[in-house]
């Protein structure tokens, strides 16, 4: 599962996979370099607030 998004001259995809290797991967075979690989360890969104 992936989300893309673009600003300006980049790309930042967001996926759900359990290993860096497999981002690469996936990188490798749509030919679109995967400059940066970091871990989200937080997501903050609505559903995440105190009420």
């Amino acid at each position: 599962m992936g989300r893309e998004f673009v600003t300006g001259d980049e790309i930042y995809c967001v996926y759900i996979v359990p290993s860096e290797a497999l981002v690469r991967e996936h990188a490798k075979q749509g030919g679109f370099p995967a400059n940066r690989v970091s871990e989200v360890t937080h997501i903050i969104d609505p559903t995440t607030t105190e009420a």
